[in-house]
């Protein structure tokens, strides 16, 4: 039978101090949510141990918001535990094993084997991390019933200290206990612990709340005279918590930092990557060239051998290979295929399919619409609403009036078209392939194929007359 571990992941804090929109395990890291770091991690490393698991989510603040983004993103892979009021971990912990109890064990009278526990608020702590602390308390021969998690600090101030015992054991101090002699300390308590379930729930009936806090604090479940382990660890960066808007965007720059990493061992060149934002989920193929100022968002999938000129912005993008995105470019929700160029100054808002070899040129604007192989729509243009064919050509200024103050409606335009400049497709309406419309026209009526169109008033010229409207100085 395969050994299970819970984890625990305590998400229920107001976050006070954090002063951003969304509550506090919602806070928005590279794309995703900060809750979703430890739950993905966890995730790898039961994988890579081949354990059983589950993962419950303590929460209490703004729970309904919380609630609603968990079970949407993770469905059944999660279920949630509600602490009613902020009494301390060890109250949070209990208010886990109610719901755990709720959940399995009235159906199969088992616990986990071990209990992973684990703050929201600390997203760089990987599954590497997770699978080291669990050989210290696996590989210790069923002597070991507890390992923290502890690390170094030059500056402790806020972190409970870890006091080791004369043998074996230790115990934890926490900031707001402090006398003299513990508040010197470096070695400071991480947060995040591996128990035996059958230890933890022992330890848990046995804390009482007398402290300076007036909280039950799940550290008082190590003792010096306990089978426990501080396991102390050489990078202290991995345990950085997230209170204050300065501590969050110092971890998204080190998932960034991260992230331009791997990309670059797979071929990818950035010419300023400090200068890059780039999200969690983004991929970029081999041989690609990202210049400065360059967002990416989202889950954008880009291809080998794309250039992406500064200032561009791309969001949930797919971008095939060997396009280039020219200089401040704006992109949404789109698809590129190979050998496109797109820019400078143009905007493709969402649902925009742009074809094989087609320019988008300077501030053109393309929304819900299909480009075919080939087409040119080189500057000054909306297209909104339409399909253009294959090799069709769009002069300056061409718009597709696609609403009629009510619906919006569809321009199809066929391949081989001409459309000359400063034309309107007052939508709908239909240009057949092979067509050429004059430019300066204004076209209501559908065009079939081969048709020429030419709507525009007759040039009239009045010898002389100008005389009559030009400003002249008088003498």
């Amino acid at each position: 039978m395969k050994t299970k571990i819970s984890a625990v992941i305590l998400a229920a804090g107001e976050g006070k101090r954090l002063k951003i929109r969304e509550v506090k395990a919602l806070a928005p890291i590279l794309g995703q949510r900060m809750i979703d770091y430890p739950i993905e991690e966890f995730k790898k490393f039961v994988h890579k141990r081949s354990l059983d698991w589950d993962v419950g989510i303590v929460i209490g603040h703004r729970r309904d918001e919380v609630r609603e983004y968990l079970e949407k993103k993770y469905s059944d892979s999660i279920f949630l535990a509600i602490q009613e009021q902020q009494l301390g971990t060890a109250d949070a912990i209990n208010s886990y094993f109610k719901a755990y109890n709720e959940r399995f064990v009235k159906h199969s009278d088992k616990h986990s084997d071990y209990t992973l526990v684990i703050c929201a608020d600390t997203p760089l702590i990987r599954a590497e991390d997770m699978d080291y602390l669990f050989s210290q308390i696996i590989e210790s021969s069923n002597e070991i019933v507890a390992v923290a998690a502890t690390f170094l600090a030059a500056n402790p101030l806020g972190y409970g200290r870890i006091v080791r015992g004369n043998v074996n054991g230790f115990h934890i101090v926490e900031e707001k206990d402090l006398d003299n002699s513990t508040r010197e300390i470096k070695e400071v308590n991480s947060g995040f612990y591996i128990f035996k379930t059958s230890y933890l729930i022992q330890a848990l009936s046995e804390i009482k709340n007398n402290n300076n806090a007036g909280e039950f604090y799940l550290t008082d479940a190590f003792e010096d005279s306990a089978a426990v382990k501080a396991v102390l660890f050489n990078n202290g960066n991995k345990f950085l918590g997230v209170n204050t808007l300065e501590q969050l965007e110092e971890i998204e720059k080190i998932f960034r930092r991260e992230k331009i990493s791997s990309l670059r061992e797979e071929g990818v060149r950035f010419v300023d990557a400090d200068s890059v934002f780039i999200d969690y989920a983004v991929k970029i193929g081999r041989n690609s060239l990202v210049y400065p100022g360059v967002v990416l968002e989202g889950e954008c999938n880009i291809g080998e051998r794309v250039v992406l000129e500064s200032g561009s912005v791309i969001r949930q993008t797919i971008i095939e290979n060997d396009v280039v995105i020219k200089a401040y470019t704006y992109i949404e929700d789109s698809i590129i295929k190979s050998k496109a160029q797109i820019g400078p100054f143009a905007h493709l808002r969402p649902a925009s399919d742009i074809g094989e070899n087609v320019k988008v040129g300077n501030f053109v604007e393309v929304k819900k619409s299909i480009l075919r192989k080939g087409v040119k729509v080189s500057h000054l243009s909306y297209v909104g609403d339409a399909e253009v064919g294959e090799e069709s050509n769009v002069g300056c200024g061409f718009i597709t009036c696609n609403y009629d103050g009510k619906k919006k409606h569809k321009t199809t335009i066929g391949k081989n078209v001409f459309i000359g400049s400063d034309c309107q497709a007052v939508a709908p309406v239909e240009i057949a392939s092979n067509s050429f419309v004059a430019a300066g026209s204004t076209i209501t009526e559908n065009i079939p194929e081969g048709g020429f169109a030419i709507a525009r008033s007759r040039q009239v010229t009045k010898p002389g007359m100008a005389k009559r409207f030009l400003a002249t100085e008088k003498k």
